[in-house]
C-alpha cells in the first residue's frame, strides 16, 4: 500500500465517504410501509410524476396516430393543434410527448429510489431528484411559453404536467436541502 510522504511523515488517507445502501427486503418494507415526512412527500412526487407520464402517454397516442383527437377543457387550449404542429416534432426527430414520458418517468424513479433515510445514507439521490424536478419545471414553463408563441394556444395535457412539476418543488425542497447539507459536511 503506497502512502504519500511529506518530509518523511506518512499521510493517512482521507476517510472514505460511507454511503449506506438498504438491502432489498428492507427497501421494499420502507417504501411500502414506513411513515416519515420525507417518504410522504416522495410518494406525492412519484404520483405527480406519474401524472406527467400519463399526460405524455395520452399526447403520444395522438402524436403517433393511435388517437385521432385530443379533447380539451374550455380556455386557451387547442391540444390537437399544438401537438400536431412543427413545435411538437422539431426536437430529435420524434414526437415531443414521448420525451415527456421518459423524463417524468426518470423523475418518478429518482423520487422512489433509496430508503427512508436516504438524505443521510445516500444524499446524492435527493439532490439529484431536487435538481431534476427543478429542471422539469423550468423546461415545462419554457415549453409552455414556446407553445403559446408558436401556436397562440396551449396543450391542456402539457399544462397539467407543468402544474405537477410546480407542485413537486415544495415537496422536494426539505429532503433536498437536508441532503445537500449532509453532502457539504462530508
Amino acid at each position: 500500500m503506497a502512502h504519500a510522504r511529506e518530509s518523511g511523515r506518512a499521510r493517512a488517507p482521507a476517510p472514505a465517504r460511507e454511503e449506506k445502501a438498504v438491502d432489498p427486503t428492507q427497501l421494499s418494507r420502507e417504501l411500502r410501509e414506513a411513515h416519515t415526512p420525507d417518504l410522504h412527500r416522495r410518494r406525492w412526487i412519484v404520483g405527480l410524476s406519474l401524472l406527467g407520464v400519463a399526460m405524455g402517454q395520452v399526447v403520444s397516442l395522438y402524436q403517433t396516430g393511435i388517437l385521432k383527437d385530443l379533447p380539451d377543457p374550455p380556455g386557451p387550449f387547442d391540444s390537437a393543434r399544438v401537438d400536431a404542429s412543427d413545435y411538437a416534432y422539431k426536437r430529435l426527430q420524434t414526437p415531443d410527448a414521448l420525451m415527456m414520458v421518459v423524463s417524468y418517468g426518470a423523475t418518478a424513479w429518482l423520487a422512489a429510489a433509496g430508503g427512508k433515510d436516504r438524505a443521510t445514507d445516500l444524499p446524492l439521490l435527493p439532490v439529484a431528484m431536487g435538481l431534476k424536478i427543478l429542471g422539469d419545471t423550468l423546461t415545462a414553463v419554457e415549453l409552455g411559453r414556446e407553445e403559446w408563441r408558436d401556436n397562440k394556444a396551449l396543450c391542456a395535457y402539457c399544462q397539467v404536467a407543468t402544474l405537477a412539476s410546480l407542485a413537486s418543488i415544495p415537496l422536494a425542497f426539505p429532503e433536498t436541502r437536508r441532503a445537500l447539507g449532509n453532502l457539504l459536511r462530508r
